[in-house]
């Protein structure tokens, strides 16, 4: 027999060690090499110690059936080979969260879903901007990810736009916009971490600066601040649910001599104004909204209000079992001592459905107002959007998170939140606030004007700002504002109204524009136009009698007054000279 020489037998001595090592380190961690519930055996678990949400946990489900990898390799490198960070991500979500046995249906639904195509937000913006014949086009990001797709509106939503869609990497970018995205983890993902008594926008900077980031929680339970995340501009129907209003990039009012501490992700400072009353009351948004309003039904719908199957009357019209208008029953209002109440999804607690107030809510004039045209407090209104495209510059192209040819930059002439404008939107009085009002200038390579064009639109919004109380009859029949006319002075003169504006709107390279805050004139012709083809401003018929019972309101203040009963025949008043507009001799 060959001798062995020592090179060979300390190489033997080594060996032993390792696989007593091995040995060793295996049977301190029984419980992390156990047999999974799906009867598989991982090596990833003996790496991986964090415990997650009890569905997800890693002795239930391991690490591989939602990350992929190679699960029996013992070497990091080739463990993780083809493996995937984030498992509901939309362009893997069919190997992980998609497969049989999990969630094969909803992957299909939320791919069609508003939130992954953004189908709304593109056809209405190529209307807007001459590129599309209607607002009702089916467009989406996915396709616009694989072609490459683009055009001058196009290019403006990949720049501008694009960071709030289901198709967005999670982590592309620094700070708060990397945290937004990530397909199904958009929602279902909680940080475990995070203090409850922060700012949602708090939340994501601090979890985003960590440099060892906790494993997050999946959670069918969806946490308001995982909305807000996207639901921050645009509607801003997130922010204003909590009762943040983003104001004039001022920073006022000042703190110690420094900018307002209130700011936003992107430099947008905010006021504290009255939160909606459900939060208030500790509501979650998907106390209100459903499964299938939020991840999609499969329907490839162009517009919110197709797949929108709540609305106020579900809960508050006492018809039990609630159901939603397609004929869905809410799982989450019950009878409880003979009353109806709102589960919460989040903390379970019960809360009263209140009835509408009778002789108000159902008085006979007030039968085409819609609830939030009532109850909501303030709506953000933002007037001129002034944009500009320099070709002589890049900018971010947030699809393809590259540099392309032309930089766009964004201003506002100037933004309110009081007063919300009414109009009408199919036979239903709607609050509408400016949806684009658009001033595009456009700069060439020389740095030379290259055109341009002005697009003003009105769009209805439900702007999440729900109080008890409504509004009071002045409020509605006496300011100019509301009825759509803009602010200004309105009198009668010789049996005719009269209306004078007080914005007089801009003068721009490409032709003037209509007072910013004026959707109508006095004779009810329309300044702007509107997001759809069935919303529209208060004709003139209804302006005068809007106007009309507003002069009545000095003396005939309750709507159980009798002159209102039957108001056409009770018209003509003894002490006021409707024809001139001031009181008889």
């Amino acid at each position: 027999m060959k001798k062995l020489t020592p090179r060979w037998t300390i190489l033997g001595v080594l060996l032993v060690v390792l696989v007593l090592v091995i040995r060793e380190d295996l049977t301190q961690r029984p419980r992390q090499l156990k047999q999974l519930a799906n009867g598989q055996v991982e090596m990833c678990l003996s790496c991986h110690t964090e415990r997650l949400d009890p569905a997800h946990d890693a002795p239930v489900l391991g690490c591989a059936a939602c990350h992929l990898g190679n699960p029996m390799a013992i070497g990091k490198k080739e463990a993780h080979q083809g493996i995937v960070k984030n498992p509901g991500d939309l362009r893997v979500v069919e190997k992980t969260c998609g497969v049989e046995g999990c969630h094969a249906q909803d992957v299909k639904k939320v791919k069609n879903s508003l939130m992954a195509t953004n189908r709304g937000i593109l056809a209405t913006l190529l209307y807007y901007w001459k590129e599309a014949p209607n607002q009702y086009g089916d467009f989406s990001v996915e396709e616009l990810i694989k072609t490459g797709k683009t055009s001058l509106a196009i290019d403006y939503y990949r720049k501008l736009c694009a960071t709030c869609h289901l198709w967005k990497e999670k982590g592309d970018m620094p700070g708060f916009f990397g945290e937004k995205g990530g397909g199904c983890t958009a929602c279902h993902h909680v940080n475990p971490l995070a203090p409850k008594a922060e700012r949602p926008w708090d939340t994501f900077l601090r979890f985003s600066g960590l440099k060892k980031k906790p494993h997050p929680f999946i959670t069918k339970k969806i946490p308001v601040e995982n909305c807000v995340r996207c639901h921050n501009r645009s509607g801003r129907v997130g922010t204003s649910y909590l009762g943040v209003y983003e104001g004039e990039n001022y920073g006022t009012p000042y703190k110690h001599g420094k900018l307002s501490a209130n700011e936003l992700p992107g430099d947008r400072f905010y006021l504290d104004l009255s939160d909606d009353i459900h939060h208030q009351k500790g509501m979650a948004c998907i106390d209100c909204h459903t499964r299938n309003e939020v991840m999609g039904d499969g329907k490839r719908y162009a517009h919110y209000e197709q797949s929108l199957e709540i609305s106020c009357g579900v809960c508050h019209n006492q018809k039990l079992p609630a159901k939603t208008r397609r004929g869905n029953e809410l799982n989450n209002v019950k009878v409880i001592d003979g009353k109806p109440m709102l589960i919460g999804k989040l903390d379970n607690k019960p809360r009263p459905l209140n009835p509408p107030k009778p002789g108000v809510c159902d008085y006979q004039g007030h039968q085409r107002l819609t609830c939030e045209s009532c109850h909501s407090d303030w709506v953000p209104q933002c007037y001129g959007c002034h944009v500009k495209r320099d070709m002589r510059d890049t900018h971010l192209d947030k699809l393809t998170n590259k540099e392309t040819p032309g930089w766009w930059d964004e201003g506002r002439s100037y933004l309110r939140y009081e007063r919300p404008m009414l109009a009408v939107w199919d036979k239903k009085v709607v609050i509408v606030t400016p949806g684009c009002q658009d001033i595009v200038t456009l700069i060439d390579k020389k740095g030379e004007s290259a055109g341009g064009f002005n697009s003003f639109t009105m769009a209805a919004l439900n702007p999440h700002t729900t109080t008890k109380k409504g509004k009071s009859c002045v409020e509605c029949h006496t300011k100019t504002k509301v009825m759509g006319l803009g602010e200004g002075t309105a009198w009668k003169e010789k049996g005719q109204w009269r209306f004078q504006s007080i914005d007089q709107g801009l003068k721009t390279a490409h032709g003037p524009t209509p007072p910013l805050d004026g959707y109508v004139d006095i004779n009810g012709k329309p300044l702007q136009k509107s997001a759809r083809a069935d919303l529209r401003p208060f004709n003139q018929e209804e302006l005068h009698r809007i106007l009309r019972v507003g002069q009545c309101l000095p003396c005939h203040k309750d709507y159980n007054d009798k002159v209102f009963r039957h108001y056409d025949r009770n018209r003509k008043c003894p002490v006021f000279n409707e024809e001139t507009g001031t009181a008889r001799k």
